[in-house]
C-alpha cells in the first residue's frame, strides 16, 4: 500500500510539474504506466478505469486523481476486509 501510494503520489506530482512545459504525449505514457503499475500493486478495481479516463482531459489531470483513487481503493479493501473479518452481529453466532 506504501508503494501504490508512493507511485501515485509521484504521479500526480510529475504531472503538475511536466503540466505547464507540454511535452507530446509526456502526460499520456506517464498515466498508462500509472495505471499498470496500480493495476499490479492494487489489483482490478473499477475506480482506476475512471481516473485513467479523467486523467485525458486537459485541466483534470493537473489534479491528484492518482492519489484520491488509491486512497479510496485501499479505503474501501480495508473496508471490506473488516466486515469479512468480524461477524454482521455481535453476539450473535450461528452455528451449523
Amino acid at each position: 500500500m506504501k508503494l501504490a501510494y508512493g507511485i501515485a503520489v509521484g504521479t500526480d506530482l510529475l504531472q503538475i510539474l511536466l503540466g505547464p512545459i507540454g511535452w507530446t504525449f509526456a502526460d499520456e505514457i506517464v498515466d498508462v504506466v500509472a495505471a499498470i503499475l496500480m493495476w499490479r500493486l492494487l489489483g482490478f478495481h473499477l475506480l482506476l478505469l475512471p481516473t485513467f479516463a479523467l486523467e485525458i482531459l486537459p485541466i483534470v489531470d493537473m489534479f491528484p486523481t492518482w492519489t484520491g483513487c488509491v486512497a479510496f481503493v485501499v479505503a474501501s479493501r480495508k473496508r471490506q476486509q473488516a466486515s469479512l473479518s468480524s461477524p454482521s452481529e455481535p453476539g450473535r453466532i450461528i452455528d451449523v
